[in-house]
Parts: C-alpha cells; structure tokens; sequence
C-alpha cells in the first residue's frame, strides 16, 4: 500500500484560475497521462479534475518528494518554467498509503470540498476512473482503491443528511423563485450570461419556462445563452431600449455600479407602468448588486437579493456540517475495511497461479511419472480415478487461500483483540 499516492492541487491551496491552468481536456488526457507512466516509470495512474481540484492518482515505487514532484509537473507540463514549478510543488499537497485512501474517500463524500455535501463530485470520481481503466492507465490497486471510495460516498449520502439542504446560491434562488409559484409564461429578463445566470437558466428552463431575453455585453456569449433557453438575445446597451414590459429579472453581471437604476427600471417596465399593482420578482446574484436598493423601497418589487440568499446557505451549511460526526465514522470504518481488503487481496494475487501450478502438477503425473501404471487400469477405474484427481484438484487450490485468509484475520485479532473480523476458513470447507 505504500506504493500508492496522491499529488493534489485544490482551491485551498490555489486560486481557481490557477487551478485551471492543470485542466486538461478529455482528449488531451490519455496522451500525458501515458507520457507520465512511461517517463516517471509509474505502473498505475489517474486523473480526476473538478472546477475547484486536480488530484493525480498513481502508482509508483519512488518516493513523492519535492524533487518528484518537480519532475512529475515538468513531464505534465514541459512549458512551465523553473520558477513556475517550483511555486506547484511549494502549494501541492501529497498523501501516501492508506493516508492517500482516506483522502480519496473523504473527497468522494465532499467533505474535503470546497462546498461540503456536494453529490456531483461521487460522479467525476468514476468517471475519472472509468476513463482511466477504459484506457489502460489503472490497474488493479486503483481499481480496489476506487471501489471502496464509490461504496463509501453512497453511504455518506444515504446515511446522513450532509447533501439534504441546498447551499448552492443559484439552487437556493431557484427554489426561492419556485416557492413564489410564477406563471410559466412569464417574461424573464437575463442579464449577464455568465456562468451563474448560465447554471440559472438550466434550472429554468427545465422548469418549464420558456419567454426568455438575455442581454449581455457580448452579444456572442448573449446568442449562446438565447439558443439554449429558445429566447432572444441582445447587446447590454440596448437594455434601456427594452419596450416590452418583464415579470421576472435574473441579473448577474461582473459592474462595479448599479445597472438597474430608477431611470433604467421605469424604462423596463414599458407598458407595465399601467399595472404596478403586479409585484415583480428581481433575482440580483451580482456582488456587488446590479439592483440600485433605492427601487426595493419605492417599487413593488419582490427582491431575492445575494444577502438573503447567504443568510440561508450559512444556515444550510451548519446543518450539514452537523453531520460531519457521522461521516468521519463512516469513512474511518471504510478505511479499517479496506485494510483487510486490501490484504486479502494481495494474497489473492500471489496464490493466483497456485491452479496452474496443480493443474502441471497432475499433468506430469498422468502422462508421465504413473502413465503406465493407469495404463493397466480398465475404464471404470480410469474413470473413478480422475474423480479423485479432480476433487483433491479443486481442494488443493482452494484450502490454501481460506487458511492464509484465517492467518490474516488471527494475526489482526491478536494485534488488536477488540475487533471483530469474518473469518472465511473453517474446517468444514475442508471436510465437504
């Protein structure tokens, strides 16, 4: 187990942008993940990358010291210079053995992420995985480590409560907005098409909205966002121009002052000016707000503001950080299981030619040191020989695993009495 390791490089550690700066894309993969087996002479590896992490799973005899990783980075990537990988290998964090386990467990059920109790990391995981064995990059330790870190997350998830609250802001806006219970054909404006207002408009428009204009400074990223939501898409300076009347506004741009200001609003409004009675719902997910807060106070407004929405992910978060307890229990267990797993496995894999071996064994004998001996037997004594042969054949490959299995959990038992262990050699299995 000492062979296995990870080099990680996550939010904690460095900027997202950065962070960035190690995505490859699925394409790109396969070719420097070989180039690193082959160069760094590691027999197993895998790449997992997420928007906040890039961890690289592997295999190798060496020891993961500064100057390995100084050569692993370069041999990623041949571009950076001295300074730039130096500055890498001072921020990237490095587990070894079961340490290296734990961690992947712990990064599989979120509690090692940047938003605790986030589901869709179980799934990069595997996919990561997937790509990786489908590609011949893994092998059987990676495979082992992978199947215990999958089967813990699940129970994390379905053992404790840290994924049931939303502490997603963009979530949380859309379940503020459902609760409101708005007509799907209302008229939503979008302003900005950026990331936020993009994840936004997937929760939207899978709700059954349809009536969308997205304006944005680049009416190509605008154009983008408009063919997904099937609306209209138009320049930011066009904004004031906009005649149409709206009953719903999700805005989110990157301005450092107020968008939607008194005179700007009275123009959006259009012939709406006539029906004021009718509240509108504001969604303002920009920091700092693209809403002027005068309008709250002297407009019928309904304003799901990022404040408010902060107030309920910090509430959020203290109820998923409560099941932080259960958590560390479930994955400490997994750890302690994947230890006996993985010795097991180890012997499994050095008892796996014990068949072939008895097969040549009995092979030799038959044809060559008893051949004339069985030559003088008549069929049905052939016969009840191969039998005999066959049963002592299938016992003689089997015995030995289930007695080093019972060595194993004996030697566990004795080196710490308190544990229970499934033995699975008994006596019987020899005596069937």
């Amino acid at each position: 187990m000492i062979r296995f390791n990870v080099i990680a490089f996550t939010h904690s550690g460095l900027g997202l942008d950065e962070i960035g700066k190690f995505h490859l894309e699925t394409e790109q993969v396969v070719k420097q993940m070989k180039k690193i087996k082959k160069e760094m002479n590691i027999s197993e590896i895998m790449y997992l990358s997420t928007c906040n992490r890039v961890e690289f799973i592997f295999v190798a005899d060496e020891k993961v010291d500064s100057d390995f990783i100084s050569l692993f980075l370069k041999t990623f990537n041949s571009d950076w210079d001295h300074h730039t990988i130096q500055n890498y290998v001072a921020k990237a964090k490095t587990w070894n053995g079961i340490n290296a386990v734990n961690h992947l467990i712990e990064v599989a059920s979120s509690v090692d992420s940047m938003v605790i109790g986030e589901r869709e990391i179980i799934t990069q995981v595997r996919r990561a995985y997937e790509h990786s064995r489908i590609n011949n990059l893994s092998g059987d330790i990676i495979r082992v480590v992978i199947r215990q870190t999958i089967e813990t997350a699940k129970k994390v998830y379905t053992q404790t409560s840290i994924a049931s609250k939303p502490v997603s802001v963009v979530s949380l806006a859309y379940h503020s907005l459902v609760e409101r219970n708005p007509d799907l054909n209302s008229r939503i404006l979008v302003i900005g098409a950026g990331v936020t207002n993009t994840n936004m408009c997937r929760f939207l428009k899978k709700y059954g909205f349809k009536n969308f204009t997205v304006y944005n400074r680049s009416i190509a990223n605008a154009e983008v966002l408009a063919r997904f939501t099937g609306g209209k898409a138009k320049p930011l300076s066009e904004l004031e121009n906009h005649k149409t009347g709206f009953d719903i506004i999700v805005t989110c741009t990157g301005a450092t002052e107020h968008i939607i200001t008194p005179s700007v609003y009275k123009k959006l409004l259009g012939k709406d000016v006539a029906t004021l009675r009718d509240k509108k719902i504001i969604i303002d997910l920009a920091i700092p707000s693209d809403l002027d807060p005068r309008l709250v106070k002297t407009h019928n407004i309904d304003h799901i503001s990022i404040e408010f929405l902060k107030t309920i992910v910090d509430v959020n978060m203290k109820e998923r950080r409560k099941e932080l307890i259960k958590v560390s229990q479930i994955i400490y267990d997994a750890v302690e299981e994947f230890k006996e797993i993985f010795k097991m496995r180890q012997v499994e894999l050095k008892m796996r030619s014990i068949p072939e071996l008895v097969k040549e064994i009995r092979s030799t004998a038959v044809n060559t040191i008893f051949s004339k001996e069985l030559n003088k037997l008549d069929a049905d004594s052939k016969d009840v020989l191969e039998k005999i042969l066959d049963y002592m054949e299938k016992k003689y490959v089997s015995v030995p695993m289930l007695m080093a299995k019972e060595m194993l959990v004996t030697n566990e038992r004795e080196s710490d009495p308190g544990r229970k262990m499934k033995s699975g050699f008994s006596k019987k299995a020899v005596k069937k």
